[in-house]
């Protein structure tokens, strides 16, 4: 089954889990979400997987968090998504995807559950 990883190279967690696929004979397909940010849909589909809110996907102590005051608890889930793709440093990482299974590499063996 293809595996896929939405990778930050310069993100410890997500050198981590990276190597941590690697090590098991996994060759994912990376992404890095930073310099390819996911559509809206995309996003969307990724959340679903996960089984999670925007809110819960987002990097709270990120500068734009604070700039776009996504603390707020009147802003919308479309919202934070829109906040998420024009700034993807806000989205959580690293993201594994294996089939129609996602999790968060935090830490890093949390990944293990879904492949």
């Amino acid at each position: 089954m293809p595996v896929t990883i939405y990778h930050n190279p310069r993100c410890t967690k997500s050198r981590q889990t990276l190597a941590l696929l690697e090590e098991r004979g996994i060759k994912p397909t990376v992404i890095e979400y930073l310099a390819l940010p996911p559509t809206e849909t995309e996003l969307r589909h990724l959340l679903k997987l996960l089984k999670i809110t925007p809110r819960e996907l987002l990097r709270t102590k990120e500068e734009e968090y604070k700039q776009a005051k996504l603390d707020r608890p009147d802003i919308s889930d479309t919202d934070i998504i829109r906040a998420m793709i024009r700034h993807p440093r806000l989205i959580e990482r690293p993201i594994v995807v294996s089939g129609n299974k996602a999790a968060l590499g935090r830490p890093p063996e949390n990944v293990l559950k879904i492949l």
